[in-house]
Parts: structure tokens; C-alpha cells; sequence
């Protein structure tokens, strides 16, 4: 059963914690969607306001798409079964979809067939080790309630890559720690020291990709090519054949 998370989650995104990992998810997507461009882009899954994310996008228009609106105006319904065209939307953002998504493989076929061709693909998920991957050890840790689909970097790109998707890049961010009362000042020279020195610590990953359409020039079958004439060759003409059936007749 899909995990509604829009009430529980929303509320999570507004204590110190929350508000931090927004912040800082808005610099990561603002970065990644900055040389994006093309008609249709599309946002599966709330997270936060409707335009935390889709307020940086370049392209001529932006949608989101939820199982649960919480109120807020979006489109609702399955994101396994999206009511879009195929071959229609040039980027998709999904932030922390997957993480909540009992049915990622179908979420994943679903952007596959809606992007056009070299469209993009941006994820956002929660690590499922490194610091926050200690959370079940500690008492009231912060994690979101009901991310109970982690998927794994690694496991992702497998994902990915058997849909034929190129990997353009992974980045690590958010190095604090799970605790909901947690009030630490942003610092971005920590956040550098992280990504630089103890990227496995991260609570957080971003995966970009492009989708890739094999073009395949048919190629006619060798037998039913027409025979060709090499010049300097004279086909055998009638004259000879028949000396050569003379020849070897058993009767004359």
C-alpha cells in the first residue's frame, strides 16, 4: 500500500532539520536544472511548496504531479500510470519520490516513456547508509516518517542503465546530523569539507541522467540484393552453352 506521506512529511519539512535540508536540496536542484532547457518539464512527487523546485526550471512550462495533493494545487494521481503523453516532457524531477514509492520500477518505466529523447532525469533520495544510515540507533532520530523505500545509488544507476539511460553525474550533500532539535547555523565551508573529504557520510544523493534512443539504420538482407555485373566479365553467351551440352551428351 502506497505511504501517504503528505500530512506526516510536510510537518517533518517545517521543524529545524527539515527546513535546513530544503534549503540546501534548492541550491543542489537550482544547480542541476540551470543549462535544462525545452518546452515541458515535470515534477513527480510533493515535496515541500509546489515551487521549491519548479521555480528554477527554464523551460516554457512546468507541472507537478502528486498522489496526495495535502491541500496544496497540483495534479493527483499515480505516478505509475501518468496521464501524459509519451514522448512529451524534456526534464523530470523526482525529490525523494522513489524513497516513498512502493513500485519505483513502474515510477522509472513511466518517466522513461514520457521523456522525449535526450530528455532528463533528475533524483533526489536519501543514502541508505552513512551518517543518517545510523538512525535506528538513535533515539528520535529525524529522518522523515514512512522513507521506508531506500534505494541505493549503486542499485539506481543499475535501474537506470537497463532503461538504456546514460548517467550524467552523482553528488552527495547535507552533512548533518538526524537529530530533529538539531538548530546548527548553514555553513557552506562544511558542506564542502563533506562533499570533499567524507562523501559517504552524506545523508543525501542527487542522480542526473539522459535518456538515450538508439538509432539503427535498416540494413537489407544480403539475398535479397539484385545481382551486380563487375565490369571486365562477359556473361557466357547461348552459342557456348550449347557446345558445352553437345559436348558432354552421352547420345552423340
Amino acid at each position: 500500500m502506497q505511504v501517504d506521506r503528505s500530512q506526516l512529511t510536510q510537518e517533518w519539512l517545517q521543524t529545524p532539520l527539515g527546513v535546513a535540508l530544503l534549503q540546501q536540496e534548492a541550491r543542489v536542484v537550482e544547480e542541476a536544472l540551470d543549462g535544462i532547457f525545452g518546452e515541458y518539464c515535470l515534477q513527480l512527487g510533493l515535496w515541500g511548496e509546489n515551487r521549491t523546485f519548479m521555480r528554477f526550471t527554464r523551460t516554457q512550462r512546468c507541472s507537478l504531479i502528486a498522489e496526495s495533493s495535502d491541500g496544496k494545487p497540483c495534479a493527483v494521481g499515480n505516478l505509475h500510470q501518468l496521464p501524459v503523453e509519451s514522448d512529451s516532457v524534456d526534464a523530470v524531477l523526482l525529490p525523494h519520490t522513489l524513497d516513498y514509492n512502493d513500485r519505483p520500477h513502474a515510477v522509472l518505466r513511466e518517466v522513461d516513456r514520457v521523456l522525449r529523447r535526450d530528455g532528463r532525469l533528475i533524483i533526489l533520495g536519501f543514502k541508505p547508509v552513512g551518517l543518517w544510515g545510523l538512525r535506528r540507533l538513535i533515539p528520535g532520530a529525524g529522518i522523515p516518517p514512512g522513507a521506508d523505500q531506500l534505494i541505493s545509488e549503486r542499485r539506481l544507476k543499475d535501474w537506470l542503465q537497463l532503461l538504456d539511460m546514460r548517467i550524467d553525474g552523482t553528488s552527495r550533500y547535507f552533512f548533518r546530523w538526524p537529530l530533529p532539535g538539531n538548530k546548527a547555523r548553514r555553513s557552506d565551508k562544511w558542506e564542502r569539507r563533506g562533499q570533499a573529504w567524507w562523501p559517504e557520510l552524506a545523508a543525501c544523493y542527487m542522480l542526473s541522467a539522459q535518456k538515450r534512443v538508439s538509432t539503427l539504420t535498416p540494413v537489407r538482407p544480403l539475398w535479397r540484393r539484385q545481382p551486380k555485373v563487375v565490369a571486365g566479365l562477359a556473361e557466357p553467351s547461348t552459342r557456348t552453352s550449347r557446345i558445352s551440352r553437345i559436348r558432354f551428351d552421352p547420345n552423340n
